[in-house]
């Protein structure tokens, strides 16, 4: 991805955040410079990846497939004694069609929330212990009632819905067609990207960077 794309896409996402009324922390606004001057009483948003992350999962295509996320507070797995917080709280934005790939969470459980906007169309699957993808019914809970569907069928969340989804559950996304981008919550257990993301295809979860200006903001693999 270049820099100039990464650089409007968090304009673009700030910008509507702040028109749904939902208030960011201070590190969502803070340039390279802010950082610089910040960082030694801010090791925690370091260690724990707080922060702005934007990735087209490196298909070179973010309309098609991509994601913005903005990660509000976070514990840490590796360093528990310092870190003690157990959870997670992200914000995600989707497109309409905007597809985040097939994948599972080995350790992470999560709820994925419709924050406001569109509507989201959720896919689910069941795995096995060779990490298939299975073909079998999803049993899923959906703001604490129990459903059954079809692997594979979409579930579609209007703003204000959530959905659990547990460790080895084959999860994709995207915004519906003609109902516009969608914010998303996720509230989860710590979260670590960099080794629990099991993709069903073999995709990076970061992209690489071309930098044809210079950053305006500090990605959360960049600290």
């Amino acid at each position: 991805m270049k820099r100039s794309e990464i650089n409007r896409l968090i304009d673009e996402a700030i910008s509507f955040i702040e028109n749904l009324g939902f208030k960011m922390p201070p590190f969502a606004y803070w340039t390279p410079r802010n950082w610089q001057a910040m960082r030694a009483t801010s090791q925690e948003i370091a260690d724990n990846m707080l922060g702005w992350d934007v990735t087209d999962f490196g298909g070179g295509d973010f309309a098609r497939r991509g994601l913005v996320v903005l990660t509000l507070r976070n514990g840490n797995q590796y360093d528990n004694a310092t870190y003690p917080k157990p959870y997670a709280e992200k914000l995600l934005i989707s497109g309409e069609e905007q597809e985040t790939p097939i994948h599972f969470h080995w350790s992470k459980m999560e709820d994925i929330i419709n924050r406001g906007g569109g509507d989201l169309l959720v896919e689910l699957w069941n795995s096995d212990e060779q990490e298939n993808k299975l073909t079998t019914p999803v049993r899923v809970s959906i703001d604490g009632t129990c459903h059954t569907v079809e692997a594979g069928r979409p579930i579609a969340l209007v703003p204000g819905q959530s959905i659990t989804l547990v460790p080895g559950m084959y999860h994709r996304f995207y915004g519906k067609k003609g109902t516009g981008k969608v914010l998303l919550g996720e509230v989860s257990g710590v979260n670590d990207d960099n080794s629990d993301n099991r993709f069903f295809e073999n995709l990076p979860r970061f992209p690489e960077i071309e930098e044809d200006e210079e950053a305006r903001y500090v990605l959360i693999t960049e600290y």
